[in-house]
């Protein structure tokens, strides 16, 4: 079930001639009953796919946004097994959307990839991002996960030429992530006009859709990302309305619910308006 409900929904938005939208949230920020109610109210808002980050305490490919997200979650006694559960109570409620895991090695190593890729299966996850595994040493985990029908996906960056761009693709399964700006996450903005070649590039070489992040924050870049690639990823703009809504005792989930909305909005219309325009 797991590979096939993301190939479902970018075979969906292909046929509708548009790019996804992924929200990134992190589990349990600010803590573990908002976070379930904002995970299950994203798809509602126009997420197409969602990415659950898991929380840890050295998240070195993050920006200060999602760094601060973890560290609340952390410390509201958020784990991996305790974001599992999470996406267990979210499948009981929705069975389309994808759910991608996105996090580092050191969690996934203390739980053991084999029994954590049958955990996540049986909790609804449909595919992995482990952001600090290089390509060479990721076979015991794609082992596991291959064997629980779960999809690993890698990151590409631009420095992933043509002689890394085999290697990093290999494997790799359900789409690839292109890591838009070099650094870490929320800092730099994506450039579609840089970005369209390489997406290009990636997308014949793997024969998957690529999804771009690293640099998406408003509805307008957004939809200009959404025109050249197969999904346009936001986190650090969801995040920060965490911290927002929390420093102005406001609803986190209205917060960060409405911000899906409108980028969710920009993402669906993008390639309506550049064939009117």
């Amino acid at each position: 079930m797991s590979k096939s409900r993301i190939e479902a929904r970018f075979a969906q938005l292909k046929a509708e001639n548009r790019a996804a939208f992924v929200a990134y949230v992190m589990a349990g920020d600010p803590d573990y009953a908002t976070g379930l109610e904002i995970l299950r109210g994203l798809p509602g808002a126009g997420a197409d796919l969602i990415e659950v980050g898991f929380p840890f305490s050295d998240p070195m490919a993050e920006g200060p946004p999602i760094q601060r997200a973890a560290q609340r979650a952390l410390a509201n006694g958020q784990t991996l097994k305790k974001t599992l559960a999470m996406v267990a109570e979210f499948r009981k409620s929705d069975q389309a959307t994808p759910i991608i895991m996105m996090g580092y090695a050191n969690p996934l190593v203390h739980h053991g990839y084999a029994a954590f890729a049958r955990d996540a299966a049986a909790a609804g996850v449909d595919g992995v991002i482990c952001v600090d595994i290089p390509p060479e040493e990721a076979d015991p985990l794609a082992d596991a996960l291959d064997a629980s029908e779960l999809s690993l996906i890698r990151l590409a960056t631009p420095t992933s030429d043509e002689k890394r761009l085999p290697v990093v693709i290999r494997r790799t399964s359900g789409f690839v992530y292109y890591v838009s700006v070099a650094g870490v996450t929320g800092v730099k903005e994506a450039d579609a006009a840089a970005v369209a070649p390489n997406v290009e590039r990636i997308r014949a070489a793997s024969g998957l859709p690529v999804a771009v992040g690293f640099g998406i924050k408003t509805p307008e870049r957004a939809a200009e990302i959404a025109r050249v690639a197969d999904a346009a990823v936001v986190g650090s703009a969801l995040v920060e309305e965490v911290a927002t809504g929390l420093a102005m005792n406001e609803s986190v989930t209205a917060r960060v619910l409405s911000k899906v909305e409108s980028l969710a909005k920009a993402v669906r219309s993008a390639r309506v308006e550049s064939l009117t325009v």
